[in-house]
């Protein structure tokens, strides 16, 4: 064999070899803005771990989706918007990725024209700005499961399961006790205007950042006596909320969490001013689940789980976790069944997250039967329903004491309609049509 011959067949090897590594290097990113410290690390740790438990699942048991493999790196943001914005601007260079989730309202909110300009999906998961719902203005933003308009409707809605129907709200009182970020101001204008509708008499209180201090807020509960409190909180703000309510004479029966003042790491530490507190949900607690058991056999027991402390394996914030992971999975397995089998742009990757309609027989096949309901987004409404459910605290462990509650679409769609235009008129955005979805899907 000639030099030139030796040579060239090396070089034809090496090129095979690189196109072999290639296809099998197949890789979806999964750049994390995660927060590991700081004042809202349980949340952090929790809902991170859980997303990362279920992305490692995927690879270690399946070897990826399709054949390609899930990659994550993360940047601590300390939930701080300016670290948070930080971090995209390092991460968002690496390939293929599928979509960020932030888990901020604050960090959230500085992303949007960023991510609608680099075309990737924007995951808010149980928060972020209402008006995203509507995807015609909102093409790659989702506040997937929920979103703080549908969770007030939610609220209020069992709060008149429990008098016996929305008509008995008249006459009554309620506090919404807010955090005093834009997270905790989102849902005042909804509040108000449920007030209006049902009759009932509202006060909404602010407890400024963090929220270690709420003595004067709860005196001013007391003196009001209202009926129900609903507290709006996140982080060291509701355990100090609970302890502080049961000093002051309030009982926690009467109190209503939101969705982010619905974790143990909430009511643990409030110990037994916590018992008898109830907390919407989207997502149950429990380690039953067949997913979380799979998690557990796959990787906790081989030592490769993302929790330090395996006792919160099933919490609140790791079940939502694990949850946002299979959204985002699944997202990508819709849109390769578009696009083909293979590292997606981020553009792809929102049209999977656009047809993410996952029923009940489609969640038990996942391992999620009873862990959540179902999720049904369209380009329009990038949402879903907007299923929740509610348990209370005995103590110990978290027990669902309702069914299964949609808000009232009625009401909040032609609201949220109302304010995406308003956005898309201030910032000169075209509003998409069905024909305009149809021509990019070609």
């Amino acid at each position: 064999m000639t030099l030139f011959s030796r040579i060239a067949g090396a070089a034809l090897t090496a090129a095979l070899t690189l196109g072999t590594v290639s296809v099998q290097a197949d890789e979806q990113h999964f750049p994390m803005q995660s927060y590991r410290v700081g004042p809202y690390a349980a949340g952090g740790t929790g809902f991170f771990g859980g997303f990362i438990d279920y992305l490692n699942l995927i690879n270690t048991r399946d070897g990826g989706v399709n054949g390609v493999k899930l990659t994550w790196s993360e940047g601590e943001t300390q939930y701080e918007v300016e670290k948070g914005v930080e971090v995209y601007e390092r991460l968002k260079g690496n390939p293929g990725i599928a979509a960020w989730n932030p888990l901020s309202v604050g960090i959230a909110y500085a992303m949007i024209d960023r991510i609608t300009q680099d075309k990737v999906p924007l995951i808010t998961v149980n928060h972020g700005r209402t008006d995203t719902t509507d995807g015609r203005v909102f093409p790659y933003v989702f506040p997937l499961l929920l979103n703080p308009y549908s969770e007030t409707s939610g609220i209020v809605n069992y709060i008149a399961t429990k008098e016996g129907g929305l008509e008995k709200l008249k006459g009554k009182k309620i506090v919404v006790l807010y955090h005093g970020s834009p997270y905790g101001k989102e849902t005042i204008p909804i509040y108000q205007l449920l007030a209006e509708k049902y009759g009932f008499t509202l006060s909404q209180i602010e407890v400024p950042h963090p929220g270690n201090e709420q003595q004067a807020q709860w005196l001013q509960i007391r003196r009001e006596r209202p009926d129900y409190v609903v507290l709006r909180g996140w982080g060291v703000m509701n355990p100090v909320a609970l302890k502080t309510a049961q000093k002051t004479g309030f009982p926690a029966a009467k109190i209503i969490g939101n969705v982010w003042s619905n974790s143990e790491e909430d009511v643990i530490p409030a110990a037994d001013a916590a018992v008898g507190y109830t907390a919407i949900t989207t997502q149950a607690s429990g380690a039953k689940y067949p997913v979380v058991q799979e998690i557990v056999k796959t990787l906790y027991d081989t030592g490769k789980g993302n929790l330090d402390d395996k006792k919160r394996i099933g919490s609140v914030y790791h079940n939502l976790g694990i949850v946002n992971g299979i959204l985002n999975v699944e997202a990508v397995r819709i849109a390769q069944k578009k696009f083909g089998n293979r590292t997606l742009t981020g553009d792809e990757v929102r049209w999977g997250f656009e047809h993410l309609q996952l029923d009940p027989a489609r969640v038990e096949a996942l391992g999620a039967k009873d862990l959540f309901h179902s999720i049904n987004v369209t380009w329009k409404n990038h949402e879903g329903d907007g299923y929740v459910t509610f348990q209370q605290w005995d103590g110990a462990k978290w027990n669902v004491v309702s069914d299964w509650i949609a808000p009232d679409w009625a009401l909040l769609r032609p609201i949220i309609e109302k304010s995406s235009e308003a956005y898309a008129a201030e910032k000169g955005l075209k509003i998409r049509t069905g024909e305009d979805v149809q021509a990019a899907s070609n």
